[in-house]
């Protein structure tokens, strides 16, 4: 590492160990003279890094021990955070994290702004697959894939509900030789749909308004819009789009 590396460098170099779970809660943080050698900083520099760190909740000290990794109960990452984690470690979920209720199904498409957005007609037929993702048994983000129909051709397991071992664009451009990009991820509000409650668990009387955070991540290839991911966040979460 250069010398002019900075605390922010370096806070962010621990903040993804720890959404990774290669710093998994309980785990000691390096030694300070450890980071000054692996940076070549001062003690200064990586001191205040490790403040930072503290000041965002992701450590703690620890007495006889150091500084240590904390829970982060309350915290989910964005598709465009965990996407960088598979591409950087491979790993598909975070420490305590997980995926269920898997869904895949060919759909007529009727909302017109997320047609616009994958370049189809409404009423066109997409692939729609769904799951939930989970940290300690606690719902956090319900996720919707709408996927071009035209993927299906080179994908076919896309209708399998079963969920692929790695993303899958990756065995998109195995197999088409096509190169996937990704827009700059967009970042709403609005009102909860009942089947997104009932998915994060979220118990509210009938037509009770629930405001959510809403992700949308769209991807595309030399041949147009390809896949519209929109990630629904548990009420009371709050997110982070760097792991």
């Amino acid at each position: 590492m250069s010398g002019k590396t900075g605390y922010a460098e370096i806070a962010s170099h621990y903040r993804k160990l720890i959404a990774d779970g290669t710093l998994a809660p309980g785990d000691a943080m390096p030694s300070m003279r450890d980071v000054c050698n692996e940076f070549n900083v001062s003690i200064t520099t990586a001191n205040r890094a490790f403040r930072q760190l503290k000041s965002e909740g992701l450590t703690a000290s620890k007495p006889g021990v150091g500084t240590v990794v904390v829970e982060q109960p309350r915290v989910a990452a964005t598709a465009a955070a965990r996407l960088e984690r598979i591409a950087r470690t491979g790993k598909p979920y975070a420490a305590k994290e997980k995926s269920i209720n898997h869904t895949a199904q060919l759909r007529s498409i009727t909302d017109p702004i997320l047609a616009d957005r994958l370049g189809v007609d409404l009423h066109d037929e997409v692939v729609l697959r769904t799951r939930t993702f989970v940290r300690d048994d606690s719902p956090t983000v319900f996720a919707v894939s709408c996927i071009h129909v035209r993927a299906l051709g080179d994908v076919p397991e896309l209708l399998s509900p079963e969920p692929f071992d790695r993303f899958w664009q990756e065995i998109y451009t195995a197999r088409t030789g096509k190169t996937v990009t990704r827009a700059p991820e967009r970042r709403s509000a609005r009102l909860a749909y009942d089947y997104e409650l009932e998915a994060l668990n979220v118990n509210v009387a009938p037509g009770t308004p629930v405001p959510v955070l809403v992700l949308v991540n769209t991807f595309s290839d030399e041949d147009g819009p390809l896949e519209v991911w929109e990630d629904v966040y548990a009420p009371g979460l709050w997110q982070v789009d760097s792991e």
